[in-house]
Order: C-alpha cells, then sequence, then structure tokens
C-alpha cells in the first residue's frame, strides 16, 4: 500500500507541475531570473512533501501548488501589463563596461569581481577587457558584449565579397540508423544513399556512425 500511495503521489505531483509549467510558459535555464530559480525550488519542495512526509495530506500540497503558481502566474502578468514593475520584479541590465572602461560601482553593486567577469567574457570568446566597448550583465546572469571596432571580426559586406545562400545541413545518418523522413523531404532515395556510401567503401549503414548532407558542400560522414 506505501507503494501504491508513493506511486499515486508521485503522478498527481507530476501532472500538477506540467500544468503549472504551461501555464506559467516556457523559459529556458539560462533565461531564468533568481526569483524564477526559487520558485522552481519551491514548487519541488512541495511536492517532495507531499511524497515523504507523511503527515502533510496531499490536498493540502496541491492547494499550496495553485497558490503558488497563482501568485507566480499574477507577477508575470504584472510584469506584461505594467512596465514600472519589471525593474523591481526582475531586475534590469547592468552596464558594466562603458565606453571601454570599467564600472566599479556597476561591479560592486552586482558582486561581481575581476575573475568573473574575465570569464564571462571568455564565454562571449572575448580573451581581453581592452577588446571590449560595452558589456551589459543581463538579468539573468549573462553577459552582453559589443567589441571596439578594430577588434570586430570583419563581414562579407566589410570585404564587399558576394554574399552566397545559407543551406541547413540535414542528417541522414545516426549511430547506424537512417533518417529515411529526412532523406525523402530532401529529395533523395535509398539508392542515392546507397551510391553515396559506396562511393566512401561503406556497404552498410550500421557502419556509418554520423552521415551529413548539404546542398553547397555535398556529404560529409563519420565511419563508426
Amino acid at each position: 500500500m506505501d507503494i501504491l500511495s508513493t506511486a499515486v503521489e508521485l503522478l498527481i505531483g507530476f501532472v500538477a507541475l506540467l500544468i503549472m509549467t504551461k501555464l506559467l510558459g516556457k523559459t529556458t535555464l539560462s533565461q531564468i531570473t533568481p526569483f524564477d530559480f526559487i520558485s522552481a525550488l519551491i514548487l519541488g519542495e512541495l511536492v517532495g512533501n507531499a511524497i515523504y512526509d507523511k503527515e502533510v495530506k496531499l490536498g493540502s500540497i496541491l492547494f499550496a501548488i495553485a497558490l503558488w503558481g497563482g501568485m507566480i502566474f499574477l507577477i508575470e502578468l504584472c510584469t506584461q501589463k505594467f512596465r514600472g514593475t519589471r525593474e523591481f520584479l526582475e531586475g534590469k541590465p547592468s552596464i558594466i563596461i562603458r565606453n571601454g572602461h570599467l564600472d566599479r560601482q556597476e561591479l560592486k553593486k552586482n558582486k561581481l569581481d575581476i575573475n568573473q567577469l574575465q570569464h564571462l567574457l571568455r564565454r562571449e570568446k572575448v580573451f581581453s577587457i581592452r577588446e571590449v566597448a560595452y558589456a551589459i550583465l543581463e538579468t539573468d546572469g549573462t553577459l552582453s558584449v559589443i567589441e571596439k571596432a578594430k577588434y570586430v571580426t570583419p563581414t562579407i559586406t566589410d570585404l564587399k565579397m558576394p554574399q552566397q545562400p545559407v543551406y541547413l545541413p540535414v542528417t541522414f545518418i545516426s549511430d547506424g540508423k537512417v533518417d529515411w523522413e529526412n532523406l525523402k523531404h530532401s529529395g533523395f532515395n535509398e539508392e542515392w544513399l546507397s551510391k553515396k556510401l559506396r562511393h566512401h567503401h561503406i556497404d552498410h549503414y550500421k557502419d556509418v556512425f554520423y552521415f551529413e548532407w548539404k546542398k553547397d558542400e555535398g556529404v560529409y560522414l563519420e565511419k563508426m
């Protein structure tokens, strides 16, 4: 009975959290604010209490989840409808490098030291502070960077080169398994695929670890 009770509570808790997630919308982990993170922890703790604390009734936990989720939904609604609430509830970005100079006050305000700043810059493929014109610390803790002009990689327009069309690579084989749907949508068939494999001295699909096709570059594959 204990096993059955735990299974039922887990199922109900899972469904409740799934419903709350759908109602509150989609947000990736890299986009959540500190408040979103704490809210997720509390929702998880509420379900955990329902499963492991026998003195807590499931109905009470579901009510708590609904109430907490309702408050989160209300806050999200406020930030969407009333711009003035966004800074208080979600925070605001901070400019920590302005015109090539570090803003020590903003660094101190955001509890960010030089080593942490350098780490965030390296994640943006910037390896020296001298290369940065502006750096903005976003509300989710990520860093947005504008490099100084002389360090920016030139574009095709800058080099006055003709622009080429962009094509999306399509995977035909992965781990020895053929994605027949991708093959068909790309305008090819099994005969074409077999011919390409024989060209690379491969007789069986299972001998291919990865097979990719791109319109402007053709076939790329890795054997098992």
